[in-house]
């Protein structure tokens, strides 16, 4: 079978350069076009010299001509980038966005916290979301909803790991909707690629943690509430019946998010005992690959999933606070971008989900 040619825009970025990354050991796909903006014109090798089997390719400007004609299409693109360029790429070719700009359904969220042209909500790219129940009463997933669709929007990178956290006590009923809070610590690569005076460079960064976009500012916040309205059956527009309280800490790594959600107990779950809690987590991951419930007692790290596209997940009970506690570890760059990304295509050609990804991490 012949593979499936790759265009990657925003080839020089993090995002991007993830996505090659991996594309560049899958066995379905062929990189033969990569584009991007300042770096136009430079051989790749000068940017990513840790691919040298893509080093050869000369960066394109980011134009429909350069990236149409191949089968799938890979946007690591700013926000409000993507959304424009999307509307001129061939419809029959398989895009998928790593930006924000179709991740929201709902108008008024994106105005409240992006602003600017609200483009099409395309097929979310995470596909182990729960979205409701079966009629036999087993979970619905979005997996079921990317088969041969053509336009994918990746989820960002924290809203993964506060979603695939909390999500099975979202479903359940075990947690209190307007009781939710989130606390992440984050690697800098999340902050992108881009030289910023005031807080990332080395001298700053290094031995330092600081929070940011705080006090309900961050962009991820409503993506992370429609994902837990669809976790528990409703629809986007039901987003409001959670709040979330979101705290980003960067700390001085390269890669990584721990996510620790913290959430009231329901009625239901303070009639439950903490191993009754616990197993509507390791029934919620059962047969997901990519999901890793690790042992009682055993806390994720983020060292433990650098490089692979797995989510390490833990629960515990506070019951002195009455609280549930969620925790997820993820490469943001991977799990959190470019390898959901890359299962998300796999499912919409028919390949088989784990095709080019690994669950494995690259510790210490």
């Amino acid at each position: 079978m012949a593979k499936y040619t790759v265009a990657v825009a925003g080839a020089t970025g993090y995002a991007g350069g993830e996505a090659l990354r991996i594309l560049a050991a899958h066995p379905d796909f062929d990189v033969t076009c990569v584009a991007g903006h300042s770096s136009a014109g430079d051989k790749l090798g000068k940017h990513m010299p840790h691919i040298p089997q893509l080093a050869d390719l000369t960066v394109e400007d980011t134009t429909p001509e350069a990236l149409n004609g191949h089968d799938v299409i890979v946007l690591a693109l700013p926000h409000g980038a993507s959304g424009a360029l999307a509307a001129r790429l061939d419809p029959e070719s398989v895009v998928v966005d790593l930006g924000a700009d179709h991740r929201l359904e709902e108008r008024s969220a994106w105005d409240e916290y992006y602003g600017g042209d609200f483009y099409e909500h395309w097929t979310y790219g995470m596909p182990e979301l729960i979205t409701g129940r079966h009629a036999d009463g087993t979970y619905s997933r979005q997996r079921e909803a990317l088969p041969g669709t053509k336009r994918i929007a990746g989820p960002g990178c924290n809203v993964t790991a506060t979603t695939l956290a909390l999500q099975p006590g979202v479903a359940e009923g075990l947690v209190d909707p307007k009781d939710i809070v989130v606390d992440l610590v984050v690697g800098y690569s999340g902050a992108g690629k881009n030289l910023k005076r005031t807080n990332l460079l080395a001298a700053e960064a290094f031995g330092s943690a600081a929070p940011y976009s705080v006090g309900g500012t961050h962009r991820h916040i409503p993506e992370v509430l429609q994902n837990f309205a669809h976790a528990a059956g409703l629809g986007a527009s039901e987003a409001s019946r959670f709040t979330l309280g979101f705290t980003p800490v960067l700390a001085p790594m390269a890669r990584g998010i721990l996510a620790s959600v913290s959430a009231r107990l329901s009625d239901r779950a303070l009639a439950m005992s903490d191993d009754e809690i616990r197993a509507v987590w390791t029934r919620a991951y059962a047969g997901e690959d990519f999901m890793v419930m690790l042992p009682t007692g055993v806390m994720p790290a983020t060292a433990n999933v650098i490089g692979s596209n797995a989510a390490h997940l833990q629960v515990a009970v506070d019951r002195k606070a009455g609280r549930l506690l969620a925790f997820a570890a993820i490469d943001n760059l991977n799990r959190g971008t470019a390898g959901q990304a890359v299962q998300s295509l796999n499912i919409a050609l028919g390949l088989p989900e784990d095709a080019g990804l690994t669950k494995i991490g690259v510790a210490p």
